[in-house]
């Protein structure tokens, strides 16, 4: 980069001579107000440099410029400043060069209590520098030579007082983008805490450490920095998720991101339909860990113990309703979800929906919904039409009712600050999921899964396994069922591990 001359602390005589100067050049803080010593500046700048962010606000500085994530992350710390740090876009610069470049500006603003911004052709700082209400910046060149000349005279800046402190301070989670290297130099200024997102993630929602952090700050103001952050489709929502503070066994709150599951399937109490129904809750707990253990040393991936409960059930009579299903009590349930919930175990709520519909029926569980780690799973095996009657049918669902049901869900998890949940679709033919391509697998409350549950011979269900594969939703998760009685024979661990690809990121036992 162009090596630019050094510049001490500029004093300017109003806002609209440094805003000015800045506006009317694009190269680094040349302005023609010369002074012999650095002085702070008289009048009436404001003292309390540092005042923050209402608490618990989220802002999300992921533009694509680093001028403007510099201009978004002072106007999320500061409400006012007397000055500012003003730095070259480094993009393009040598490591060393940002590295030098960032040290020095952030021994200027920590010092200075004040903003970093970054010198831009357009008005993005202009504007902030406006905003701030600032009538001074101290200019830190690019150029390798002159750093430590700036540095010698920064040591001199006279100490400018400190800003009030919140009792919540705001927490910054910051990227490995060096172009931001420079403007971090604002989070340690304004008193704030900065917690790095692991290279490779955009989400907090992945990120152990970084949701351990909003926790604890759940109440300060929450700053997104990196433009890392655009592709995250609803940040907001991540970082209100991330405060509660709830994860999943092994870390982290997106359940088919770095989890494999095995689960029990059944009907509490009704051991003909499912081994989940065979034992008590505490008894089905203690059943489904032992068969999760077998897997651990099998997966490169935390094995997670869960349970998959039939709420609803498809029945041969139409029953007081004419739905042809039976709608468990939420009572009964209850027990199940309690004990997993305390063994810190993810629960499945499964509809068989019958002539009913699967939104109907899943309104009905809103409050076991409205739990972290309850998720929803859909059968459209039996979701029937007028004329069908469940085992003389295989049902069917289409895209559009299992997007209603997928939106009524997102938003309670949404409306509630709830993790992701596991949204599970059963299949085992290709008719049950009509026009798969138009399911909307894309909100960020959920994480689809495409679970093949077929039984019978193991030829017949690889088969079927990857007939299904074949124009699923992109990007979806998947799942496998081992019967226990009906399986031909039923695979073990190993080989459910080994013969089935891709691996199945659920497992359930029925």
């Amino acid at each position: 980069m162009p090596s630019r001359t050094t510049r001490t602390l500029v004093v300017a005589t109003s806002a609209a001579l440094a805003i000015g100067a800045l506006a009317g050049c694009s190269s680094l803080g040349h302005v023609d107000t010369p002074v012999a010593t650095l002085t702070t500046p008289t009048g009436s700048a404001p003292t309390d440099a540092g005042k923050k962010a209402a608490a618990g606000t989220i802002t999300v500085a992921d533009q694509s410029g680093p001028a403007d994530r510099a201009a978004a992350l002072s106007r999320a710390l500061f409400a006012s400043a007397p000055g500012f740090v003003l730095v070259p876009d480094s993009t393009g610069a040598t490591t060393s060069e940002q590295q030098d470049t960032a040290k020095t500006a952030a021994n200027a603003a920590a010092r200075l209590h004040v903003p970093v911004l970054v010198a831009d052709a357009g008005q993005t700082t202009e504007r902030e520098a406006k905003r701030l209400g600032a009538t001074w910046y101290v200019p830190v060149d690019d150029a390798h030579d002159d750093v430590h000349a700036e540095r010698m005279r920064l040591s001199d800046a006279p100490d400018v007082p400190e800003p009030h402190r919140p009792s919540s301070p705001a927490v910054v989670v910051t990227t490995d983008d060096p172009a931001d290297a420079a403007i971090r130099g604002t989070v340690d200024a304004a008193g704030a805490t900065a917690v790095e997102l692991p290279g490779g993630t955009s989400s907090v929602a992945d990120a152990p450490h970084v949701i351990d952090d909003l926790r604890s700050a759940r109440h300060g103001a929450t700053v997104l920095l990196g433009e890392r952050f655009a592709d995250d489709p609803d940040p907001d929502y991540s970082v209100r998720a991330a405060r509660t503070g709830w994860q999943l066994p092994g870390g982290g709150q997106r359940p088919f991101d770095g989890h494999r599951y095995v689960a029990l399937y059944g009907v509490p109490g009704t051991p003909v339909l499912g081994a989940l129904g065979e034992q008590d809750p505490a008894a089905s707990v203690q059943r489904v860990q032992a068969l999760a253990d077998q897997y651990t040393p099998l997966s490169d991936e935390p094995v997670v113990p869960s349970l998959e409960i039939i709420a609803t059930v498809a029945a041969g009579a139409p029953g007081d309703d004419g739905n042809y299903s039976n709608e468990l009590p939420v009572d009964r349930l209850e027990p199940y979800v309690d004990a997993a919930t305390e063994a810190h175990m993810p629960v499945i709520l499964d509809l068989q929906p019958g002539r009913s519909d699967f939104l109907s029926q899943a309104k009905q569980y809103a409050s076991l919904l409205e739990r972290p780690g309850v998720g929803l799973a859909l059968d459209p095996e039996w979701r029937l039409g007028p004329d069908q009657v469940p085992l003389k049918q295989i049902g069917s669902v289409s895209a559009d009712e299992v997007n209603r049901t997928a939106a009524w869900l997102a938003d309670l998890v949404d409306r509630n600050d709830l993790p992701p949940k596991m949204f599970v679709l059963h299949e085992f033919r290709a008719a049950m999921l009509q026009d798969p391509a138009a399911i909307d697998v894309d909100l960020p409350q959920l994480d689809p899964l495409v679970h093949v549950d077929g039984q019978g011979a193991q030829p017949d269900k690889q088969a079927t396994w990857n007939a299904l594969h074949q124009g699923a939703p992109k990007g979806v998760a998947w799942g496998w069922k081992n019967f226990f009685d009906e399986d031909a024979p039923m695979l073990t661990p190993e080989q459910t591990m080994q013969q089935v690809s891709p691996t199945p990121d659920l497992i359930t036992y029925q």
